[in-house]
């Protein structure tokens, strides 16, 4: 028996990692996620991965936000960097250095060490996303803040953090894709960053702290590798 907890809405990918995605209506998702998403990211000098914040293995690189991504020829290729008024950039490098203030960055494809933060599938309720919108009134929420794969349009009266009850399952996407939750992000200040549109807002954050201990979406790991459809239904496997 299965539970339907609802559909695909929204289908991202981000090639470049901590620059804005691109929006699918279909994709391939593997045992490493979605095919191609953050496949290459901004490399510095110590190997550090440009990111919002600073750990041991990524570096806070201010304004990747306001860039974007994209794969012309789909993820088999490399992927085109966009400037913030969305034109291509034809020596992605040396555009990085004059753009991050930055002589040792660099474009890097993922090798043995991972671009992801966490577990390589993230996905996010519009019941949730709902709830948000509702706690910083006055303040523009869009998916692309919390930087999904998934976006899954749930029925209405579905409460938010509906997240939260997946964790343990595994659910089947569409007709052969099947992947297991295990935890949410911890969410960071990348959360209230402006990105091309989006204006800075520290409101978001601070209610998700406050509401949900700043955790927010279910990550995933893949069982069965399959495509993913706008319009797939969602459900929980018993």
């Amino acid at each position: 028996m299965t539970e339907s907890i609802g559909t695909i809405e929204s289908i991202w990918r981000y090639p470049i990692k901590s620059t804005g995605g691109e929006r699918l209506q279909r994709a391939d998702i593997g045992t490493r996620g979605l095919e191609g998403d953050r496949l290459f990211a901004v490399r510095d000098a110590e190997g550090r991965f440009g990111s919002g914040k600073n750990t041991r293995r990524f570096c806070r690189m201010p304004g990747l936000l306001h860039l974007c991504s994209r794969y012309p020829d789909g993820p088999a290729g490399r992927p085109v960097l966009l400037d913030p008024h969305g034109r291509a950039v034809p020596d992605p490098d040396a555009y990085l250095r004059r753009y991050l203030g930055r002589d040792d960055v660099g474009l890097a494809r993922e090798e043995t060490v991972s671009h992801f933060d966490q577990l390589p599938l993230s996905v996010l309720t519009t019941a949730t996303l709902d709830w948000v919108r509702a706690a910083v009134p006055g303040v523009l929420v869009d998916e692309r803040r919390f930087r999904p794969n998934l976006v899954v349009r749930t029925p209405p009266g579905t409460r938010p953090f509906a997240e939260d009850e997946w964790f343990g399952r595994t659910a089947r996407i569409g007709n052969a894709l099947r992947v297991e939750f295990v935890r949410s992000s911890e969410r960071c200040v990348m959360t209230n960053e402006a990105q091309q549109d989006l204006p800075h807002s520290p409101l978001i954050l601070r209610a998700i702290a406050k509401a949900h201990d700043t955790r927010l979406d279910a990550l995933a790991t893949v069982a069965t590798p399959g495509p993913v459809r706008r319009g797939d239904s969602v459900r929980l496997l018993r």
